[in-house]
């Protein structure tokens, strides 16, 4: 009967890397999936964040559309949790940024202004959803359960 695993991790930021082992011999690298978490609303973006720490993610946090594309984290980001409308660069626009660029992150849209013209544009380009804040906590944490394991 094989060992059941065990992990080791080392919290060097700015990743969380872990080892998986089930035997001393077998070890293997284990790289946590990073959630980048875009909102110029601070609490929205701590609350989001916290959220999703509480539940296991490793995330990065930034105000701005501009501030994600110029951080070295873009390479790193698994997920995308976005919200449509900001200062400058807005989700949607991000999007279609990301994807000319080539750059193909699962991306879910939160939105204080569910407009259908905005839900039709991120869907179009791909997202995986479009939520309404407040957003629906096990809602969201579906959504990027889903988007996850469709990159695995």
């Amino acid at each position: 009967m094989p060992s059941k695993p065990t992990y080791r991790c080392s919290a060097a930021l700015p990743l969380l890397i872990c080892w998986e082992s089930t035997s001393a011999d077998e070890m293997r690298l284990v790289k946590n999936p990073l959630v980048s978490v875009i909102d110029d609303d601070l609490s929205v973006r701590e609350a989001t964040t916290s959220l999703l720490e509480s539940h296991g993610y490793i995330t990065a946090a930034f105000a701005s559309a501009e501030e994600f594309l110029g951080s070295e984290r873009l390479q790193d980001t698994s997920c995308l949790v976005t919200d449509v409308r900001m200062p400058g660069v807005s989700g949607v626009d991000l999007q279609r940024r990301l994807l000319k660029a080539g750059h193909r992150i699962p991306t879910i849209f939160m939105t204080a202004y569910p407009e259908e013209h905005m839900r039709a544009a991120a869907m179009d380009g791909g997202a995986l959803a479009f939520l309404t804040k407040p957003v629906n906590e096990e809602r969201l944490i579906s959504c990027l359960e889903g988007a996850l394991d469709k990159r695995q």
